[in-house]
């Protein structure tokens, strides 16, 4: 296993068009499509980034903004954001693509949390990773915050431990 890698090495796009079949009764993506999609897309991020089997642990943020229509084509480009000890952090940008125009329109995005497992589906350990952009270092920097939230809302922190959210209120 590498010891350390970059975020564009897991990055993962995935590139489909919205089908009658996938609609809602107003004519836009369903919801739930959208989200089993963005799970691929992040599940093989994660999956690149560890170099192992990877399973959800939790979707820890989902924000539907723009209604993604009928026959639309849809972009989502994911990547690992941080690694922890065995888990990983992994963004996801939704965008509406539209090749006659040559626009693309954010729709969502989303913070999916995923575990690398061995071979006897226990968590194993991942690769550092070390951002590069200003948007990877930014979405680096707050992925130990959104832990911390997370493990408090689930009982499985105490606030008073939630070092890096103490540094946002003193």
């Amino acid at each position: 296993m590498t010891t350390q890698k970059f975020p564009k090495e897991s990055l993962t796009i995935l590139t489909n068009i919205v089908l009658p079949n996938e609609t809602n009764a107003l004519g836009n993506l369903f919801g739930g499509e959208l989200l089993a999609r963005m799970d691929r897309a992040c599940a093989i991020a994660a999956a690149r980034h560890s170099e192992s089997s990877v399973v959800t642990a939790s979707v820890n943020h989902v924000s539907f903004d723009i209604a993604i229509p009928l026959a639309s084509i849809v972009v989502i480009e994911a990547k690992v954001s941080r690694a922890f000890t065995s888990s990983m952090e992994v963004y996801v940008d939704v965008w509406i693509d539209n090749p006659i125009n040559k626009t693309k329109l954010k729709a969502t995005e989303a913070i999916y949390t995923f575990v690398a497992v061995d071979a006897n589906n226990k968590p194993k350990a991942v690769p550092a990773i070390f951002p590069e952009t200003e948007l990877e270092q930014k979405r680096f920097e707050g992925a130990l915050r959104r832990k911390q939230l997370s493990l408090i809302l689930s009982n499985r922190m105490k606030p008073e431990d939630a070092t890096e959210l103490k540094k946002i209120f003193n």
